[in-house]
Order: C-alpha cells, then structure tokens, then sequence
C-alpha cells in the first residue's frame, strides 16, 4: 500500500469558533478587531450598498417616461428647397447650411410653395412634401443614411 493509496474519510465536525480561548478561535473568532467586517450581519448588504455614501440610486432623479438616444432626423422644409436645382441629397443640403452634417437622418416636410425641379434623395419626407416635389416636376427617392467615413489609423 502507498501513501497516495490510502482512502481517508473527512472525519471533521465544524469549527466552534467563539467559545473561548482554548478552543482556537476564540475571542474576535478570524474576524479581526473591529470594523464593518467585524460586525455581525456584514455579509448581509443590501443590493445598491457603497459602504455608507449616497447610492447613485438615491443619486438618480425618480422621474416619468424614459430619454430616447434615438437620433431624431433634422427638418428642412420645401420653401427652403426653391433655392436648389438638380439632384438633392445629405450632402448638397449640409453644403447650402440647411442641415448639420452630411451623416444625420434628414426629413423634408411641406411648408410653402415649392417651384424648383430638384430630385430628391433623403430618408425621410412627408406625403405632402413629395407631393409638391412632383407637382414641380422632380422626384423623390428614399435612401439610407450615410455612414460617417472610418478614420484612418496611422
């Protein structure tokens, strides 16, 4: 028979700790000398619990509805179009000032009168706005938007 052979049973009762000098884990029992952790129920926080500051969520405002990070599309009116000619789309209209970026979701709706022939390439317009686009004689058509171009690693 080797030592590695021997087939020994767990023959352990749990440790009393607490119960006196003598018995090896007495007095402060492994917990150390005061503090949170000293304490009994310290294991017991409650879930949102940062160790006595305010919890972000107290922290946070209790407040109706949800912030939407949906992108809302910029608005650009017909009135606005009569100064283009030709084909229109993101970047033309960021060119002439009348959106942000050529990147961000666009929308036309109708306001006024429209008397330029323009074909018009956006992600969005109202029914009225294409209307009036093909009353004067253009075109609408619905695109994607355009991804901002990946920077180049140098």
């Amino acid at each position: 028979m080797k030592y590695n052979d021997l087939v020994v049973e767990k023959n352990t009762r749990p440790s009393r700790k607490g119960r006196g000098i003598s018995a090896g884990q007495g007095k402060t029992a492994g917990r150390g000398t005061k503090g949170q952790k000293a304490r009994t129920g310290h294991r017991k926080m409650p879930n949102g619990f940062m160790g006595g500051q305010r919890a972000i969520m107290q922290a946070v405002p209790k407040l109706k509805g949800f912030k939407s990070f949906h992108a809302k599309a910029e608005v650009v009116y017909t009135d606005r179009l009569n100064e283009l000619k030709g084909k229109v789309d993101n970047y033309k209209l960021a060119e002439e000032s009348l959106i942000s970026s050529p990147f961000v979701k666009v929308k036309v709706i109708s306001r006024g009168e429209l008397t330029a022939k323009i074909d018009l390439e956006t992600q969005f317009a109202s029914k009225s706005a294409i209307d009036a686009i093909k009353k004067a004689g253009g075109s609408f058509k619905k695109v994607e938007i355009t991804k901002k171009p990946a920077k180049k690693a140098e």
